[in-house]
């Protein structure tokens, strides 16, 4: 293993641009290559962040012998082939989420990654925000007594435009799992995988334009949930436990600030917010593991369990989505 870590970001869309900014704010990486299927599009992103090579298709960086980690930064329906292709060619990989559309697809990288002694990833930056760990170490240690219930939500409007990614079936597109992915993992960290799911939406084109969820557990506890193209949702979470509460008054998904008892807690944000999970990664990757403790397979597949039976409710589905 070099000294440093060399990266290679696969797309050069707005999360592969701030992302690579963070990953360039690690002593310990060097981000060596960039493919897009567009190669001037590459040439210009490696002249901004001084990446020295620059690729015209992702195959071609998955080649260069000298890349050891991969950043996928895709369109969600390209994730489980870029993924898949990467383990396949001896690479460690961040993928970001949603790390697949469905559960075969998921099930394979994380078999692939375990059988060949790589790391991989699904990248939910929300699991390493500071104040989101001390969130769960502060319920785990019954500052709020037991949980029983959290409403969070992310949502925003977005005009209806068949070729944006987030309206594009084919792309992978919809609320649920783009923007809904961060209230249910936030709900996982705190009551784990749901015995029952309730959902009720809208569908535009193919893919979901809201989502309303009820996640029920077995012991009463309950999670309510959203997420939206088109309605301004605040996006921020409250946690409800039997001796107190606690608040997110906004970014459920990386909180600047958290509330607990009228207690206000508050971090300084690392670069734009993914240094935390990009070192968790390096410092994963040196040390020879497959996965992230805070982050592990098990938990990408129940989250995904989750996203799916939600998706099924309100007539969504990306099975017949080709790649």
């Amino acid at each position: 293993m070099p000294n440093k870590l060399r990266w290679g970001v696969v797309a050069t869309g707005g999360i592969a641009d701030v992302v690579t900014g963070d990953l360039r704010l690690l002593p310990d990486v060097e981000v060596l290559a960039v493919s897009s299927r567009a190669l001037p599009k590459a040439e210009s992103f490696a002249a901004k962040h001084e990446i020295p090579r620059a690729y015209g298709d992702y195959t071609d960086l998955l080649a260069d012998p000298d890349v050891d980690v991969v950043y996928v930064a895709t369109p969600h329906a390209q994730h489980h082939a870029v993924t898949r292709a990467a383990l396949e060619a001896g690479k460690h990989v961040l993928c970001e989420k949603p790390a697949t559309l469905t559960l075969p697809d998921l099930h394979d990288v994380v078999d692939l990654a375990r059988e060949s002694g790589l790391f991989f990833m699904e990248a939910i930056w929300t699991r390493f925000n500071p104040l989101i760990v001390r969130l769960g170490e502060l319920v785990a240690a019954g500052e709020i007594g037991d949980v029983r219930s959290i409403h969070a939500d992310f949502g925003f409007t977005l005009e209806h435009d068949p070729a944006h990614r987030l309206w594009a079936k084919t792309l992978g597109g919809g609320s649920l799992f783009d923007l809904g992915i961060y209230p249910v993992s936030f709900a996982h960290l705190l009551l784990g995988e749901p015995a029952t799911v309730a959902a009720h939406g809208s569908m535009v084109d193919g893919v979901d334009a809201e989502i309303g969820m009820l996640l029920g557990y077995p012991d009463g506890a309950h999670a309510l949930l959203g997420s939206s193209l088109v309605s301004p949702l605040k996006s921020g979470a409250v946690v409800y436990g039997t001796k107190g509460l606690v608040e997110l008054p906004e970014a459920v998904f990386n909180p600047s600030r958290i509330i607990v008892n009228g207690v206000e807690h508050r971090h300084e944000q690392e670069g734009a917010g993914y240094v935390p999970q990009l070192r968790e990664v390096v410092n994963r990757v040196l040390a020879g593991d497959v996965e992230s403790p805070s982050m592990p397979h098990a938990e990408s597949l129940a989250i995904l369990r989750t996203l799916t039976r939600a998706a099924e409710q309100v007539g969504l589905t990306y099975a017949d989505v080709a790649v």
